[in-house]
């Protein structure tokens, strides 16, 4: 039996309230809020937030989905399979360019054999005061997928169906930074037809009766027609799920995959799930939870993500979208890294790995040859020091260096077991800041310089008590 071995979802920090749109320009905005990624986040770097609150994993290949990847002609899964420290056998391949991958991946991977991490992400934009900007998302999901042989399965797939038809309702050249999009009644007309296509399809390839699914889950980049499948599907309007559109926004290509994390939070054991996308088609898959479901570790919850949030200012927003320019510091920008110092440190820069004398236990951030205690040469292991938690010791902020959102806060950390290392802070009041709040790792985007996004690990503030 196929199906969904793990799955969570990441939110980011920071918030978007609707109504400053509409304060500041006199038009767009709406009720609510939306997540919004941070100046140093990307959809690679979300993404692998998202997969490190899995439980360890081990697939055969990981597939990222994103309609705004980080790269073109490089494949950006190469960058999160560096973070999570998978092994060179395993395959990292990109989905990407439509909204519609997300779901796809998912699907493809259920109907296979391997064991495959799907990752899903998406930062959406677009025009000050446009829908897209307001109603939009940015948001990560990691669903690991196998068979009951690689273990516990959290909900097994009873089928799916597809239905596609080509017709132009949203679409952005490459380049361009926002999308464009056809008239809303135009493509209700397309995707109300497609929708009951693949429902009935997944419900025949199944087996399910309608009355038997429990909960639906309905998701597409066309709002009007995703309010107007349940009437033409006659669906109970009780077991429709909550959509995040209140909180996160819709978030593209990792949607379903977010919608479908948050409520296998809540859902009971042996409950029917039906998964709906609209995007350039549609899309059903039909789940069934098992007993699993009850015995699973949450190491964060969406739920809890929603909650812990900060807001920030639309002006910030816009600067961190690069829809205004702000005066930077007067400090020259950072060059480019160097390909081949990243590559022979890729333990340590991707996946924030030191190392530990074996008989003094010493741990060194960043990794030595050499021991601080005792000066043993190579006799060191790899201490893995993504998921450790740390005091701060001591911390500067900084407000004349370079950065695209000033200020810079630099600290001290003592990790928690031993090792000390001087990062930067993020997602962090820096007012607020004191010696001795305890800090979690994070991975992020330094800065971009001749093209080249510069990945590393910084700390954020633990909130709500969330790690241990």
């Amino acid at each position: 039996m196929r199906g969904i071995l793990d799955l969570a979802a990441y939110v980011p920090y920071w918030r978007l309230n609707r109504s400053e749109i509409r304060a500041t320009f006199g038009s767009g905005g709406g009720k609510g809020t939306r997540a919004v990624a941070s100046f140093d986040e990307d959809t690679t770097t979300i993404g692998v937030e998202a997969a490190r609150l899995l439980n360890p994993t081990s697939p055969s290949s990981l597939w990222f989905a994103t309609v705004a990847p980080a790269y073109l002609d490089k494949t950006n899964a190469t960058t999160i399979h560096a973070a999570l420290r998978l092994g060179s056998d395993v395959t990292a391949l990109d989905w990407g360019g439509s909204i519609r991958s997300g779901v796809g991946a998912l699907i493809t991977a259920l109907r296979g054999n391997d064991s495959v991490l799907v990752v899903t992400s998406d930062i959406r934009d677009g025009l000050p005061t446009s829908a897209d900007e307001s109603a939009g998302g940015d948001a990560a999901a990691a669903i690991m997928i196998g068979s009951d042989s690689d273990g516990s399965l959290l909900a097994e797939v009873l089928g799916s169906g597809s239905a596609t038809e080509e017709f132009i309702d949203r679409w952005r050249l490459p380049g361009d930074r926002r999308s464009k999009v056809w008239e809303e009644k135009f493509g209700e007309t397309r995707y109300l037809p497609l929708g009951e296509e693949a429902w009935n399809a997944a419900l025949k390839d199944s087996g399910t009766a309608a009355d038997q699914v429990d909960h639906i889950i309905i998701t597409g980049s066309h709002t009007r027609a995703v309010r107007s499948l349940p009437a033409r599907l006659r669906l109970d309007s009780e077991k429709l799920v909550p959509d995040l559109s209140e909180t996160v926004g819709y978030t593209g290509a990792a949607h379903a995959g977010l919608a479908l994390a948050a409520l296998m939070e809540t859902v009971d054991a042996k409950k029917t799930i039906a998964l709906i996308s609209l995007a350039d088609g549609a899309d059903v898959l039909i789940l069934r939870t098992t007993d699993a479901l009850t015995k699973r570790k949450l190491k964060r919850s969406v739920a809890a993500q929603i909650e812990s949030r900060a807001d920030v200012p639309y002006g910030k927003f816009l600067s961190w979208r690069d829809w205004i320019t702000l005066e930077p510091p007067r400090r020259p920008e950072p060059g480019r890294i160097s390909a081949s110092i990243s590559s022979r440190r890729e333990e340590w820069k991707y996946g924030f790995v030191g190392s530990r004398d074996r008989s003094s236990n010493a741990l060194h951030l960043p990794p030595a040859r050499i021991s601080m205690k005792g000066g043993a040469v190579d006799d060191m292991e790899s201490a893995p020091m993504a998921d450790a938690v740390g005091t701060i010791a001591n911390f500067t902020i900084d407000r004349i260096a370079y950065s695209p959102s000033p200020p810079i806060v630099f600290a001290v950390i003592d990790f928690d077991g031993g090792g000390r290392s001087a990062v930067e802070m993020c997602d962090v009041d820096a007012d607020s800041l004191k010696m001795g709040d305890r800090v979690e790792m994070t991975f992020r985007r330094l800065f971009t310089a001749d093209g080249i996004h510069n990945y590393f690990w910084k700390a954020r503030p633990v909130r709500n008590g969330v790690a241990k």
